[in-house]
């Protein structure tokens, strides 16, 4: 056989493989496994697009004075376990990692904890900062481990994003998890190699919000007996479920908006309060 052809033939080959570990790698990242998948891994990371590295602001808190000023930071650069679970169905029922509500903190805090006024003001602060009109605080939840933000959108009332804040130090930063690999509008994965694999960012999804709240019911009913679902909050690419235990909040795990996938968030302990914002 000539040079050129096998010269051919070997590059055919390496430019298939490269496609196909393409596909795949975006089909994990995204969340992509399809019924009993393992749908996508989890990020801490950094640059989710939001803010990162944008101006700093003041806190004007009880931890952290009015004449300081705070940079949004992305404190967990890390991989995460967080109960990333295939859609029943088909027989084959859940698949993937399950790591339950159980909590691990990766750090100690020794102090008085910011109070959920606090935390109101610096995720105001925060969504300030970034400079799009269209975004506001729509409500901030206390747990043990941090407090959780939902920022929604003013012109749809969709959700756009979601933030953690440290209960000790105020900083605040991306939640982990579905908000960083399955939001197409805001996540980390909504430009470069993985950007357009669902075209332009939209909350009409394959799956509905209908049956996103049975794929988690089934979830809970399988694995947490005695909770079920509450308020359901739609995000490009996927949707964030209230998960309830005798009618008061429990914890929260969200949906994906393509594949059905149940991806729980095990990172914020025990609830303790909520303050709607706006």
């Amino acid at each position: 056989m000539k040079t050129w052809k096998i010269i051919t033939i070997f590059s055919v080959a390496a430019i298939t493989a490269a496609l196909l570990a393409s596909s795949a790698f975006a089909a994990a990242m995204m969340g992509g496994g399809g019924y009993g998948g393992y749908g996508g891994m989890m990020g801490g990371g950094y640059g989710t697009g939001y803010g990162y590295n944008s101006p700093p602001y003041t806190t004007g808190t009880a931890n952290a004075p009015a004449s300081s000023t705070q940079y949004y930071q992305p404190v967990y650069p890390m991989m995460f376990g967080g109960g990333m679970m295939g859609r029943l169905g088909n027989g084959q029922g859940f698949g993937g990692m399950m790591s339950g509500y159980g909590y691990t903190a990766p750090y100690t805090n020794t102090g008085t904890p910011l109070t959920i006024s606090n935390a109101v003001t610096i995720a105001q602060n925060y969504v300030s900062s970034i400079g799009n009109p269209d975004l506001v605080v729509k409500q901030v939840e206390e747990y043990s481990a941090n407090f959780y933000v939902q920022v929604n959108e003013k012109s749809t009332g969709n959700g756009a994003f979601e933030l953690l804040i440290n209960k000790y130090t105020g900083s605040i930063y991306p939640e982990m998890g579905p908000n960083m690999m399955w939001n197409t509008k805001y996540g980390m994965m909504r430009g470069g190699i993985l950007g357009g694999i669902f075209g332009t960012p939209t909350t009409t999804m394959t799956v509905t919000a209908a049956q996103a709240t049975t794929d988690a019911q089934q979830y809970l009913t399988s694995y947490l007996p005695g909770t079920t679902t509450g308020d359901v909050t739609t995000f490009y690419g996927y949707y964030t479920i209230e998960v309830l235990n005798g009618g008061t909040t429990y914890g929260m795990l969200s949906v994906n908006g393509y594949t059905g996938q149940v991806w729980v968030h095990t990172w914020h302990g025990t609830f303790t309060q909520e303050q709607q914002v706006s």
